[in-house]
């Protein structure tokens, strides 16, 4: 497996893998969804429906893909509410670190492939998941969660066509983390019942369980799901914060600049002016001033639901 620590901020993990596979790898999508797997959730299927493992039109060439794995920090930043403090966690996969795609370009051109006159093409339409899985950069958690060494599940994954052919082919089979043979902390954990019992055959949770499904967009949640299943200002780590795969990656974690008891207000209020836009965009990190309109209302919503277990 590749790896490097390019700075103190950026670590990542690599492995390549031959686009003869692809065929197979669309067979394994294929699988679950004829068999019923794959729920019919309008917002997941908005994430899935579009992937398809094919070499893209840029690059018909394509010999492998490299698949890389990037450590993201826990984020956690302070909302101040009535001369309060109320700590709040953005999972990695929520705000903006700063990392560009070209700077992937740069690390791949320059110190994975490193040699001239070679193409890479950046692809968002492959399910990354079990790409990363099958290629042995990571295995499956029983939370359906991307699991990888040294990272936990506290990352980001990429996908580049390339038509350098590489020595190493890191086909595998799909693999379940060691700690989760005897492990059923996650299932115990999540307060909606959306893991599966050991039993089971697949790594497919119950989306329409999921947090997340409900809490990356906006709308009203739905009464089912529990008050105390809000843990982040999006997303969910409810079964990621008690992992055995986590106990290392969650000791790093990166502070936001606070938000003010004036600003908190202004926030669950809904009197969102261009000045707060700004403010909010440049502490949290999760939107750009342009994406306000629809993040806003996301943020106020679940903050909603955190402060009130206070």
């Amino acid at each position: 497996m590749g790896s490097n620590d390019i700075s103190l901020d950026l670590f990542y993990k690599y492995r390549t893998i031959s686009v003869v596979h692809l065929k197979k790898l669309q067979e394994d999508i294929d699988k679950l969804r004829y068999s019923g797997k794959l729920s019919d959730n309008k917002v997941y299927r908005s994430y899935i429906d579009t992937k398809k493992f094919e070499i893209p039109e840029n690059i018909p060439n394509a010999k492998f893909i490299i698949v890389i794995a990037v450590f993201g920090k826990l984020g956690l930043v302070n909302f101040n509410l009535d001369g309060k403090k109320h700590e709040v966690m953005v999972p990695p996969n929520y705000y903006d670190d700063g990392l560009e795609i070209e700077d992937l370009e740069k690390i791949i051109l320059k110190k994975i492939i490193n040699e001239p006159g070679y193409k890479i093409e950046y692809t968002n339409k492959l399910h990354l998941k079990l790409l990363a899985v099958r290629s042995g950069l990571g295995k499956y958690g029983r939370n359906n969660i991307c699991y990888v060494d040294k990272m936990g599940s506290m990352l980001s994954l990429f996908a580049f066509f390339t038509d350098f052919q590489f020595k190493e082919d890191n086909w595998s089979k799909i693999r379940m983390m060691n700690q989760c043979e005897n492990c059923t902390i996650c299932i115990k954990t999540c307060p909606t019942g959306a893991i599966p019992k050991p039993n089971d055959e697949n790594f497919v949770i119950k989306v329409d369980n999921c947090l997340p499904v409900y809490n990356e967009i906006r709308g009203i949640i739905p009464d089912w799901i529990p008050s105390k299943a809000h843990n982040a200002l999006i997303g969910c780590m409810k079964c990621q914060l008690p992992c055995p795969g986590n106990r290392d990656a969650l000791k790093i974690t990166r502070r936001f600049e606070e938000i003010s008891e004036r600003e908190t207000k202004m926030i669950l209020d809904g009197k969102i002016d261009e000045k707060l836009v700004k403010f909010l965009s440049m502490k949290l990190k999760m939107f750009s001033p342009s994406d306000a309109d629809r993040m806003l209302p996301v943020i106020k919503r679940n903050l909603q639901f955190l402060l009130s277990q206070n």
